[in-house]
């Protein structure tokens, strides 16, 4: 374990009735770090980000965030909802709440999990609707706004939790072609914080500029990781190669 490392995996395993989607991954991430996954639908990707927060239980495992240990077995609803409180998931399909408007939708995570007053939560909100370029959005609601839109107030409601790792499940694969850049130059904005970030994402271009580091996956375990330049410019497995070739 490095003595920075935000996040470490160890063992996790899950399982859908019979077919063994995570198959004993272990992981870890350190402070600042963006780390990208890629690979085959179907593989274990988005599984293995929702199981770091419990969206899906792991059948068996650790995970550590922060000062937090979690035995995937054991798991107490309190450390879940601890968990939780350290990581930031930006869904795929934007999972606003569609009777609130852009700003009720952040300030309800700044209120219920981070405990903070309404004015407070305003006030965070509101600096977060203006660094994500929806300041004029603030009293709309989902419906009134662009799939890329959307995704800006998720990806602002995940900022504004001051979380210890950020979680971004293929946050690009539901939008219109139009608003697909509009997404990454926001991720672009919160990487240069040096925010920890694990993502999903099938953009490569994308994850060859913003990764740390690039993690493939394939069959429900890690085969492949290293720096962009090595995994994308110099695969060493075949399957890794395979799907290359395939999305290149």
């Amino acid at each position: 374990m490095t003595s920075d490392a935000v996040i470490s995996i160890k063992g996790l395993n899950k399982s859908f009735g019979q077919t063994h989607v995570l198959n004993n991954i272990s992981l870890e991430i350190g402070a600042g770090e963006r780390v990208v996954v890629i690979g085959p639908s179907g593989t274990g990707k988005s599984t293995l980000l929702r199981t770091l927060n419990f969206l899906d239980k792991p059948d068996s495992g650790t995970i550590r965030v922060g000062d937090l240990t979690v035995q995937a077995q054991s798991a107490s609803r309190a450390e879940i909802l601890a968990l939780r409180r350290r990581t930031a998931f930006v869904f795929q399909n934007y999972a606003l709440f569609a009777n609130k408007t852009a700003l009720e939708n952040i300030t309800q995570a700044l209120i219920t999990v981070k405990g903070q007053s309404s004015a407070a939560a305003i006030a965070r909100a509101e600096d977060i609707l203006r660094e994500t370029g929806l300041i004029d959005k603030a009293h709309s609601y989902p419906a009134a706004l662009s799939g890329g839109q959307q995704q800006r107030v998720g990806i602002g409601r995940a900022m504004a939790l001051d979380a210890d790792l950020m979680l971004f499940d293929e946050p690009t694969s539901a939008l219109d072609p139009e608003w697909v850049g509009e997404v990454l130059d926001l991720m672009r904005r919160v990487a240069q914080k040096r925010q920890t970030m694990l993502i999903v994402t099938h953009e490569m271009q994308f994850a060859r500029e913003i990764a740390d580091r690039i993690i493939f996956m394939a069959e429900g375990r890690i085969i492949e990781q290293g720096t962009p330049a090595q995994v994308l410019g110099d695969p060493q497995d075949p399957r890794t190669k395979a799907f290359l070739r395939r999305v290149g």
